[in-house]
């Protein structure tokens, strides 16, 4: 099947610096008008991939292709400024001494004046800079340079854009308001989009697909429903925010927790497992019970509210006076000490084969 002109396509891609691998074959593509962010702890390789992608780094091994054409492989490898790729960086990289046209007009020289102009006004256009272009970036509030940038990124009419953390300098109310129209901006002119953010909110509100990197390594790639809902392992389910983690022994297709036995799904009799469950998975209602049926009594430790929830962290009355914390949906806060009943929601609780070490260590 031909491939979308618009488009990326990272194969079997490898990155070692010294000793260290930080791109471990590392296969994702990005569709034309489709906004993909890659996620993962600092120092997992999602920013080299992306300046390999670029051309920023050298290939050392795979294949980059974009449009469907061999942009790098073992043989070759198009410069940066012939790939044809917008790039927005998290400081934006703005020239101070140009104004927002002479900036935004700085990487279209190979263009004749009228040329330049037609796509200079048509790049202010489609980020809301218009009335700004004889403006100087240090007079621009942050939200307006990170949108000279993208408007600068989008002129040469890119067919891939490639973005590193390109909001996380903006305070939280103007990150959503910029981030908003910036993957309005990128849907609307049918580019595809491939951005690095280390925070899994962002991704989960903007993308259409989330790739998931550990290590080197691609965990995951899917929809955010998918990778939230269904995630491949712990350490994607733990990336997306908090659990609640137990570990056990598969006993008669079970594992027994101190919230109760959870099924495993067919993992080994006698294997090692770990049970992740979401804090919104649980639920707490007020008195203890002795009825194990309807829940696991427990004390509150402390309850906050943070406005659109609560957080109510319960000790268990289990042997090892287990801990965990429940999100519960509005202002819920029983007092400190008072006894209650806690209740699971299977279908937010993970069960997942325990790493050789890990289950080691648990033994």
């Amino acid at each position: 099947m031909a491939r979308a002109l618009n488009d990326l396509a990272l194969e079997h891609v490898t990155h070692r610096f010294d000793a260290t691998i930080a791109v471990d074959d590392v296969g994702l593509t990005v569709g034309a008008g489709e906004l993909v962010c890659l996620v993962g702890p600092s120092g997992c390789g999602k920013t080299t991939l992306l300046r390999v992608a670029a051309g920023l780094e050298p290939l050392q091994q795979g294949r980059v292709l974009i449009g469907g054409e061999v942009m790098a492989d073992r043989r070759m490898s198009v410069p940066p400024e012939d790939r044809n790729v917008g790039l927005v960086f998290q400081d934006y990289a703005l020239f101070p001494h140009l104004t927002v046209r002479g900036n935004i007009a700085f990487g279209l020289k190979h263009l004749s004046s009228a040329e330049r102009d037609e796509q200079v006004a048509h790049a202010l256009e489609r980020t809301g800079m218009s009335g700004y272009a004889s403006i100087y970036p240090h007079q621009l509030s942050g939200g307006q340079q990170q949108r000279v940038a993208l408007a600068r990124a989008l002129a040469p009419r890119p067919r891939i854009v490639l973005l590193d953390e390109p909001f996380s300098g903006l305070d939280t109310s103007l990150r959503h308001l910029v981030r908003d129209q910036a993957a309005e901006i990128l849907r609307d002119a049918g580019i595809a989009t491939l951005m690095v953010t280390h925070d899994p909110e962002e991704a989960m509100y903007l993308a259409d697909r989330i790739a998931v990197m550990d290590q080197g390594k691609l965990r995951q790639v899917g929809t955010p429903d998918e990778i939230y809902l269904e995630p491949a392992n712990a350490f994607v389910a733990s990336f997306f925010g908090d659990v609640n983690h137990f570990a056990g022994r598969v006993e008669k297709g079970q594992v027994s927790i101190p919230l109760g036995p959870v099924p495993t799904n067919g993992h080994a009799e006698g294997q090692t497992v770990e049970v992740l469950i979401r804090p919104e998975a649980l639920s707490v209602a007020p008195g203890g019970t002795a009825d194990t049926a309807a829940g696991v009594t427990g004390s509150v430790i402390a309850a906050r509210f943070l406005g659109r929830s609560s957080l109510i962290d319960v000790r268990l009355e289990d042997a090892a006076a287990s801990t965990v914390r429940v999100h519960m949906t509005g202002r819920m806060l029983p007092d400190t000490g008072a006894a209650v009943t806690v209740t699971r929601d299977d279908a937010q609780t993970y069960v997942f084969a325990m790493p050789d070490h890990a289950a080691a260590e648990a033994k």
